[in-house]
Formats: structure tokens, C-alpha cells, sequence
């Protein structure tokens, strides 16, 4: 297959088959997200029908490792035209150990309340040990889901104020109406100070004109909201997706506004301060899960539910049981952060580092080939693929437990420096004791 034939099959299959709705732009260098408006889970769908519509066999590694960000990248993939070479990155001269410029965004909460703690040169990556194991839900019909209404973040909001001596007051009042709420907003933004943050959750759903990568209906979400001197505009401020501007106040109300959503912060950022030793070492006793991996339980549970056929449940159903696992697998990133506090503080060499960042790279793209798996499984309903499903899980499983006894053995040597293993010998395996 030529590259222009298989730019073809695309438009093909997203006009005829999935009846995609966004495909005035379409062309080979339109971008899938941000163009044609396809999140992760269509992409991956899209491949899925190509594979099987043209008798195509697409190695599921090279779907989590290709960056298909545009109609040419995902046809050179069905030409089969090997991957360009990476150009080259200078790395810096001292790895882990240097300024450290990059930062992660990958949930919503955590961004808006460390993104004071950057701007005044404060460590926020110890917090990020919340987010690799943070809460998510199973609901009814085995469907795993990144949110629900009995998340309250209260865990988020006691170790941020415990760690870095920033009360989170939480505005919303859920006994009382929409209405009411957005009264107390309303307030809120006229009477703050320049340095308080007012943080709200709304449906992003609702403001079509900000990027939805994940492109969910409905997709919760937290930003940071302030008024401007135009009353009928208001300044939006998106730490997570790394935007600011402004939307009018209208938009931001209406998606306020949706019952998908409820919840909102105010914050000083200027009081915040270092964390004590005493109240990390607390903070990770508390929120390290090492002896197991929630997401690969629960993934296995959700998928064992459909193959055995309980409830009514069928394989057919897995494609939407695991619709929002990429939202949830994109938090894995976390542990460069976890691994990097605790590589600068034991002077570790980056060696050793960048292994570890090897091995987190395999665990998320292996979450995304797993699944590819399991959207195969479902399309074909075939049972004897269901084993395949299961030992990618298992292998899954291992490489994310060993993740968690490396890290298990680098903060026992954080919590006693005196036996600091030496530069030159790799950190042993262990848990915390």
C-alpha cells in the first residue's frame, strides 16, 4: 500500500464506518486531536478498522511507540515506512541532577495547586507520588471510569496543606444549588487578592473552543478562573494544559454550570514553604501502594467480568468498559517525579535514573498496547483472545511491581542517608518496612 492509498482508507473508514462527524479539515498533514477532533480511544479504533478492513497485521508495539499525531504519521504506519530517526537531543550535561526544566501534566487538581509552588521555586514532585495509584472508579456494568461523584480529593487537599502549609478552602457547597454556587463564586472573584487562586471544576465538554485531547462527554475538569477588567470576559488559567487566556464569562458559567460536575478551591500560593523531612517521610508512608497495582487489578477484574459473561455482560462490551483507561494510564508518568526527588537527594548517578525512565516508558506503553488488545478482543468477541489480554496484564503487572520495589528501596535509603548505598553499586529491590 502506497502512502496516498492509505491516506485514502483513512478518510474511507472515518466517513463510512465510524461516521465521524469532524472531517472538513481532513488531509494528510490534518492533526488527529486537534484537526479532526479523534482522542486516543477513536485513533486507536481507527487503526483497528484499518487493520482489519485492508488484511493488515500492525504490531501492537509499534501503535504505543509511533507518534501518530497526524493523518501522514498513521499512513506511513499502513505503508509500513520505517520511523525516521529520532533527531537528536541534547541532553543535560548532569541528567537528573540538573535544572530539571520539564513538568509534568497529568491531573488536573495536582496541576492547579503546585502551579504557585514553581513560580516561587518550591519542590512540588515529592506531591506527585498521589497521582500513579490516585483514586478512580468501577461502576456499575464493570466500566472504569477517572471519575466520579464520590471523589472529594479530600487526600489531595490534606497532604497539599500538611506538606506545604497551603490551607485548600473548599468553596463548593454540595448541599446547596448550582445557583447558590455560582452566588458564592461570583463573591469570591471580587473579593480576592492578587496572589489567591480560585479553582473550579467545570465540564470541558462545554468550552468547545480549549483543547479536549481525550475528547470526553462529559470530561470534568479544574483550572483556575479570575475576573478582567471587561465584566463580560473572564481570565482562564489551565496549568494542566499549559494554557492561559481568556473565555467569556457566559461560556465559563454554562460549563460551571453542567450537572457532571461540582467542586472549587480557594488558595494563597504565597504562604506556601518547603515540606518538613518528618512530614514527607509521613506523606509517603501514607500514599505509597506497594504491594499492589489498582489499575491492573482492575482492568483484569473489568475484562474477566465481560469474558465470563456475568451481569449479561459480553466481550462486545469492552470496548466501552475501558473507553477512559488512556486518561488514567497517562498518570504512570508520575513516578519520573517520585524517582527523580529521591535520585537528587541520595546523589545517585543518572545512570540509574534513566533506566528507571526506560522502564516507565515500557509500563504506559505497554497500557496503551494492552489496550489496542482489548479493543481487538472486543470488535472480534473471539474467547481464545482473551488469554492473550490476560498475559499482558500479568507482564504488566511486573514491570509496575518492579517500579515499586526500586522505589520502595530508594526511600528506605532516603529515610536512613547513613546507609546510603555507594555511587558506583545499583540500589537493591525492596518495600518499605
Amino acid at each position: 500500500m502506497t502512502r496516498e492509498e492509505a491516506v485514502a482508507a483513512i478518510g474511507t473508514v472515518l466517513r463510512e464506518e465510524m461516521h465521524h462527524p469532524h472531517l472538513d479539515r481532513f488531509s494528510p498533514q490534518a492533526r488527529l486531536n486537534e484537526d479532526l477532533y479523534l482522542d486516543s480511544v477513536q485513533v486507536l479504533q481507527l487503526v483497528l478498522s484499518l487493520e482489519m478492513g485492508l488484511g493488515l497485521s500492525i504490531p501492537e508495539e509499534a501503535i504505543a511507540t509511533r507518534d501518530l499525531s497526524t493523518v501522514a504519521d498513521l499512513a506511513g504506519l499502513l505503508a509500513r515506512e520505517p520511523d525516521a530517526a529520532p533527531a537528536p537531543v541534547a541532553a543535560p550535561p548532569s541528567g537528573v541532577h540538573g535544572e530539571l526544566a520539564y513538568d509534568l501534566k497529568i491531573h488536573c487538581f495536582v496541576s492547579c495547586v503546585c502551579d504557585g509552588l514553581k513560580a516561587r521555586g518550591i519542590d512540588h514532585r515529592p506531591f506527585y507520588a498521589l497521582i500513579w495509584d490516585a483514586e478512580f472508579a468501577i461502576t456499575d456494568g464493570f466500566r472504569l471510569a477517572y471519575h466520579s461523584d464520590a471523589m472529594d480529593h479530600e487526600g489531595f487537599r490534606y497532604w497539599f496543606t500538611r506538606l506545604y502549609s497551603v490551607p485548600l478552602h473548599a468553596w463548593y457547597d454540595h448541599s446547596r444549588s448550582k445557583d447558590d454556587n455560582v452566588a458564592t463564586l461570583l463573591d469570591l472573584l471580587a473579593t480576592a487578592t492578587p496572589d489567591e487562586g480560585i479553582m473550579v471544576m467545570l465540564d470541558m465538554f462545554h468550552l468547545p473552543e480549549r483543547e479536549n485531547k481525550f475528547n470526553q462527554n462529559p470530561f470534568p475538569h479544574y483550572l483556575l478562573v479570575g475576573l478582567t477588567d471587561d465584566p463580560d470576559v473572564w481570565q482562564v488559567r489551565d496549568p494542566d494544559f499549559r494554557w492561559e487566556g481568556t473565555i467569556q464569562r457566559d461560556r465559563v458559567l454554562n460549563a460551571i454550570r453542567q450537572p457532571s460536575v461540582a467542586g472549587g478551591y480557594r488558595f494563597d500560593p504565597s504562604l506556601a514553604r518547603p515540606p518538613a523531612e518528618a512530614d514527607l517521610a509521613a506523606f509517603f508512608e501514607a500514599c505509597f501502594v506497594l504491594d499492589s497495582n489498582p489499575l491492573v487489578d482492575a482492568v483484569r477484574a473489568i475484562v474477566a467480568a465481560h469474558a465470563e459473561g456475568r451481569g449479561g455482560l459480553g466481550l462486545a462490551g469492552l470496548d466501552g468498559a475501558l473507553r477512559e483507561l488512556p486518561v488514567i494510564t497517562i498518570r504512570k508518568w508520575a513516578y519520573e517525579h517520585g524517582f527523580a526527588f529521591f535520585w537528587r537527594a541520595l546523589h545517585w548517578p543518572d545512570a540509574g535514573f534513566q533506566r528507571i525512565c526506560d522502564e516507565i516508558e515500557t509500563l504506559v506503553n505497554g497500557l496503551t498496547a494492552l489496550h489496542y488488545a482489548v479493543l481487538r478482543l472486543a470488535r472480534t468477541e473471539d474467547p481464545a483472545q482473551v488469554a492473550d489480554v490476560m498475559a499482558k496484564l500479568d507482564a504488566l503487572d511486573a514491570v509496575e511491581s518492579s517500579l515499586k520495589r526500586q522505589l520502595g528501596a530508594a526511600y528506605r535509603a532516603w529515610r536512613a542517608p547513613h546507609r546510603a548505598t555507594p555511587l558506583h553499586r545499583p540500589v537493591e529491590e525492596g518495600c518499605l518496612s
